[in-house]
């Protein structure tokens, strides 16, 4: 199957590329947050 034909949903490189990407940008947000404000991340989505 070539590029353009690939379906982009379920368990394909496509999806996960995009899954990995944007698992990495939520950590970072998530560190960021949680230097800038003091508190942890359970703390500050009521958890903790």
């Amino acid at each position: 199957m070539s590029e353009d034909t690939q379906p982009r949903f379920g368990f394909v490189n496509y999806a996960e590329t995009w899954n990995g990407r944007l698992a990495m940008l939520g950590i970072l947000i998530g560190l960021s947050t949680e230097l800038l404000t003091g508190q942890g991340i359970l703390v500050q989505m009521g958890l903790g």
